[in-house]
């Protein structure tokens, strides 16, 4: 029996998931078995559309269609914890599977925190994630760094710290390294990133650490809670997939691996950060870039921290309507409401019209906050710190009904 903490190399018995699967099919397959089994109602993926660049969520019911939504896309930037509280009602009344990168787990658990989502609910396969490249600066990096037609390419991957494509006619691949320092690459959320291996899922599976001969044709895979040892146990007792013990040399190179990631996480952090300047010299750098701003409200609408029914940035007291350039109040808003939870996952910044860098400014405040008070964000359920609200009852009135609406809590008091 599986328990939290095991190491183990998985892969498919499925022939037909086999065909499509990278890297052992072992996540593809243990989805099939969940949905067989009942365990979940539902499995929300991420799947191709009409393209390469084109992530398209998917949510599916039927184990058979599992098999066409095996493999990575590196070129998709989408975010699912928001998408299952806007659609599926949080998952309060059916059980799903998702697919999820480390800022994907931390955005369920922030969600989960403020009674958004369900996590009793939620089953989490996590993947471990070198980052994600931008569809748009993807074509334009493959037109003009490789010199190859975007439209030509049918299969990406990162492997070994090189961007890997395959066209019609060869493959080609270049350094990751290279391609940022020509202004290309990862998306520069991906590069501050430190969440690598998310074991805040229940499991956490991927290639980082299989060798010998299982390499290339197994997933690692670290139980992680109770939930997937469970998962883990029930696919294998079903013959769905096969497990072995995972190489203790492989174990270390796994290490290894997750530890260069966490370092060159940190050296972007240091390069983007001091960029920014510091006190004053901050300030004026986010006024001046926000001052951009057009006040559309997708950054609003992809953040998996905003959720209050009545945003208080469409409050008249606070942003006069109708008014461009808009006021930084605006932006005050939104840093005081979600700059101690931020889980850099960078759709503020993927989605906005002005092309104003919102990931970096809210990341930057995150992290000064994290080394002020010691809270990181969606590692766990521990309620988010109201950094500028110290009050013992606002504490526990944030402790006892999950909401940071404070406006309409305290401004306005619903009567009882």
């Amino acid at each position: 029996m599986s328990k939290k903490g095991d190491m183990l190399y998985a892969w498919t018995n499925d022939a037909e998931i086999q065909k499509k699967a990278e890297l052992g099919g072992a996540v593809t397959s243990l989805w099939k078995y969940a949905l067989e089994a009942k365990i979940v109602d539902a499995v929300f993926v991420v799947t191709k559309g009409v393209d390469l660049y084109d992530a398209k969520p998917v949510l599916i019911t039927d184990a058979k269609d599992l098999a066409s939504t095996a493999g990575s896309l590196h070129c998709g930037t989408l975010l699912l914890p928001k998408l299952i509280k806007k659609y599926y009602n949080g998952a309060k009344d059916m059980k799903i599977g998702v697919t999820v990168k480390g800022c994907d787990a931390m955005a369920f658990y922030e969600l989960a925190k403020r009674k958004q989502i369900n996590l009793d609910n939620i089953y989490m396969i996590g993947v471990n994630c070198g980052g994600s490249v931008s569809p748009v600066t993807a074509r334009k990096m493959i037109k003009e760094k490789y010199d190859v037609d975007p439209e030509k390419v049918h299969k990406e991957e990162i492997d070994k710290g090189q961007f890997i494509i395959e066209y019609e006619g060869g493959h080609k691949g270049i350094s990751v390294d290279e391609l940022e320092e020509a202004g290309f690459g990862r998306r520069t959320n991906c590069r501050r990133c430190k969440m690598k291996i998310p074991r805040q899922a229940d499991l956490a599976c991927g290639n980082w650490g299989v060798i010998g001969p299982r390499a290339g044709k197994a997933t690692f895979v670290e139980v992680c809670s109770e939930k997937g040892a469970a998962l883990l146990d029930g696919a294998v007792k079903k013959g769905i997939i096969a497990t072995e013990p995972a190489n203790p040399k492989g174990l270390e190179i796994r290490g290894k691996v997750e530890g260069a990631m966490l370092k060159l996480g940190e050296k972007w952090r240091k390069k983007d950060f001091e960029g920014l300047g510091e006190g004053k010299d901050r300030l004026k750098k986010i006024m001046s870039e926000t001052s951009r701003c057009i006040k559309c409200y997708q950054c609003i609408d992809v953040c998996p921290i905003c959720y209050c029914v009545d945003c208080t940035t469409k409050n008249p007291t606070y942003v006069a309507p109708g008014e461009l350039p808009v006021s930084f109040m605006f932006h005050l808003i939104r840093y005081a409401h979600i700059a101690d939870s931020c889980v850099n996952c960078g759709q503020c910044e993927e989605v906005c019209a002005a092309e104003i860098p919102n990931a970096l400014f809210m990341h930057s405040q995150q992290v000064e906050l994290e080394k002020m008070f010691g809270h990181v964000p969606g590692m766990d359920m521990e309620l988010p710190l109201m950094a500028f609200v110290e009050e013992r009852s606002e504490r526990a009135r944030l402790k006892n009904t999950g909401s940071d609406m404070i406006y309409e809590n305290v401004f306005n008091p619903v009567p009882k």
